[in-house]
């Protein structure tokens, strides 16, 4: 059996299983790249390969036994270092937290080690999560990720080395965290496959809080079907997060004929030749399947001022004694010290607008009655410069500036194109608990195509 380090998770399931390769065998060879190609792209925050050894080879005793053993049983991956670890540094991206090590696991963490997953590295993020609206690539303590692709390019964030690692065969699988975009930006700036899950359905446990009514976990991998694989695992309610919800995950594909509702898009206007072909071509794909496609609109309603203000009021709360600290001064962009120290100053009049705005926002929901998802880009253009702030940069990105995140609708991000040799990436939005419907269109639209079979060239 072939096993290169970009196989899917299925690919290596069956090759340990067999006997095929051994975990530690894998696990050495993960290990080789993160220390080098993930080195290039500073896409790690901390190898974990004490750890991870120990892990491989109980791993392995397993197998030898004959025990019976499930999917990720074996298989490395890397978790964003906003995640935490037991005994090993957990430091948020921040500068400020170089020396916080916790004494627990997070809840996604003791899932996938009781899967048999191991795990080899913290993932480099953007410092804490970018709440203090970030506008440098570099505000992060491992500096600026750079894109699997390209490294004059940014790997997105805040789950940048999430996206890097996975799109560069760095690890198996691996995960983010996504606030407003953290999952679906490093997805398709790195040319990966993102899973946004519904709002409660992964614990989050053990996680940095950045904004508690928004935050989300998701796997981001090759596949969609390997980020179906990591859901299965991760999600489940959990007694210590009680927004966690109680329903089981259902990732069987939904039997009728779907229909993809399709949004006014401002191509044009934002010089988006490559996008708007790639999109283009991906509905094509769609109806070839037989999918019936619609055109859709959202209420026209200031969604992202609401999520704005929450992210910074939250953000504010959850990192108060850090922000009014000896250290806060130290995060890496000037951007985020201002921001988050402005955002101590939100009203309580406008975050209570704000809460109350979300209940108007559930209007957008009637998008439902006539489509079951919506696909649109995850942005108008490939992966920005690293050398130039954001506010030049995104002036013509475009993004999601609708309710999804807002009333915590799940998304599945993919790659569909490329522009100037960089990825660009769709997504399917759906209804919330409604994962299925995600993972369906994913995966047939990768069946058709090869955009996430593609690897960076001196990668392999």
């Amino acid at each position: 059996m072939n096993i290169s380090p970009f196989s899917t998770i299925e690919q290596l399931h069956r090759a340990i299983r067999s006997k095929k390769i051994s975990s530690e065998e894998l696990t050495k060879s993960y290990l080789l790249r993160l220390k080098t190609i993930g080195a290039r792209h500073r896409a790690v925050a901390e190898l974990t390969e004490d750890l991870a050894l120990r892990q491989a080879r109980i791993a392995d005793e397993r197998i030898a036994k004959n025990e019976r053993v499930g999917k990720l049983h074996g298989i490395p991956y890397g978790a964003k270092d906003l995640l935490a670890t037991k005994g090993i540094p957990t430091r948020w991206g921040s500068p400020g937290h170089s020396d916080q090590v916790f004494d627990y696991d997070a809840t996604v963490v003791e899932r996938l080690r009781d899967a048999g997953a191991v795990l080899a590295a913290k993932l480099s993020m953007i410092e804490l999560a970018g709440g203090g609206n970030y506008n440098w690539a570099h505000a992060s303590a491992n500096g600026a990720c750079l894109c699997a692709w390209d490294k004059s390019r940014w790997a997105g964030g805040s789950s940048s080395g999430s996206g890097a690692a996975a799109a560069l065969g760095l690890v198996g699988f691996t995960l983010g965290s996504e606030t407003s975009g953290s999952i679906t930006c490093p997805s398709a700036f790195n040319g990966a496959t993102g899973f946004r899950p519904t709002y409660g359905r992964v614990s989050r446990f053990g996680a940095m809080a950045l904004c508690w009514t928004l935050d989300k976990i998701g796997p981001i991998c090759r596949s969609a079907e390997c980020c179906a694989a990591v859901l299965q695992a991760i999600s489940g309610h959990d007694a210590r997060d009680a927004s966690s919800v109680l329903g089981p995950l259902n990732l069987s594909a939904p039997k009728k004929k779907l229909r993809i509702g399709l949004l006014p898009e401002a191509f044009d206007e934002n010089q988006a030749v490559a996008c708007k072909k790639a999109y283009q071509d991906a509905v094509e794909v769609f109806r070839k399947l037989d999918y019936e496609i619609v055109e859709v609109k959202y209420p026209d309603l200031p969604y992202w001022m609401a999520i704005s203000i929450i992210v910074d009021a939250e953000g504010a709360s959850a990192h108060e004694h850090f922000i009014r600290g000896p250290r806060f001064k130290e995060l890496a962009d000037v951007s985020q010290v201002g921001g988050f120290a402005s955002a101590l100053d939100v009203k309580a009049v406008d975050y209570l607008w704000a809460l109350r705005f979300r209940t108007e926002a559930l209007r957008a929901n009637e998008v439902w009655t006539k489509c079951d998802c919506v696909f649109s880009p995850v942005f108008y253009h490939a992966a920005p410069p690293i050398d130039r702030p954001f506010s030049e940069t995104f002036a013509n990105m475009g993004g999601d500036l609708g309710p999804a995140n807002l009333l915590g609708w799940p998304a599945m991000a993919f790659p569909i194109g490329f522009e100037d040799g960089a990825p660009l990436g769709g997504q399917i939005i759906a209804p919330a608990l409604e994962e299925r419907i995600c993972l369906k269109v994913v995966r047939d639209f990768q069946r058709e195509t090869d955009y996430h079979l593609l690897t960076p060239l001196g990668t392999a």
